[in-house]
């Protein structure tokens, strides 16, 4: 078995699929009315794919990315520039290694921890 995708529903394609693919450095590959990917996360590693719906999101996340950064300051800045927002200040029980969760421009948590 092997996850070959990890999938977000939005509202919008193209305003979630614009941030996720400026945040991680990631190009379109595949788009049709309801769905787009983007490009691989790592070499073998799964789609980052969204998926049209009606309903808004409506509460926290199940599931979410965490992605490693070397400055989690540098990275919200650049995820804010991009339209993020942060939802907590930098937090974690070694102020050496914080983290930090923010949404997306539709609402997704996601975080950034410090390598």
């Amino acid at each position: 078995m092997k996850v070959t995708h990890v999938v977000f529903d939005c509202n919008d394609l193209d305003v979630v699929a614009r941030f996720w693919g400026a945040l991680l450095k990631l190009e379109t590959t595949q788009r049709d009315d309801g769905w787009l990917d983007l490009e691989p996360l790592g070499k073998d590693g799964p789609v980052l794919s969204f998926q049209l719906v009606p309903e808004g999101k409506a509460v926290k996340n199940r599931v979410h990315l965490d992605l490693d950064v070397p400055d989690i300051a540098v990275a919200g800045e650049r995820a804010r520039a991009l339209g993020a927002t942060p939802a907590s200040e930098p937090m974690g029980e070694n102020p050496e290694r914080p983290f930090q969760v923010w949404y997306d421009p539709e609402g997704n948590e996601f975080c950034f921890c410090t390598e």
